[in-house]
């Protein structure tokens, strides 16, 4: 018995390293525009290393009101943008 337990410890030590731990990378950029009605904002930002992405304009998708109302045209921020349902969307601003 305690050697199945030593195995199953070992398996599960082994399965639980093998998954890194997925931190968001945050990019920085200026809002140029945000259209509310479409829930989309256009972004010029640095490198999204995250999508292997140069540094560009580009329009994103936002999910939802709350992050949509911490945008303004203008203002410089910290953003997450990832695919979601093949969209590139913004998914958290800081």
């Amino acid at each position: 018995m305690k050697t199945h337990a030593k195995l199953a410890l070992a398996a599960l030590l082994a399965c639980a390293t093998a998954v890194p731990a997925f931190a968001a990378e945050y990019a920085k950029g200026e809002v140029t525009k945000v259209d509310e009605k479409a829930k989309k904002v256009t972004i010029k930002h640095g490198e999204l290393k995250d999508l292997e992405m140069p540094a560009m304009t580009m329009v994103f998708a936002v999910p939802d009101e709350a992050t949509l109302k911490k945008l303004s045209v203008g203002k410089s921020v910290e953003f997450v943008a990832e695919k979601v349902r093949g969209k590139l969307t913004v998914t958290d601003v800081k």
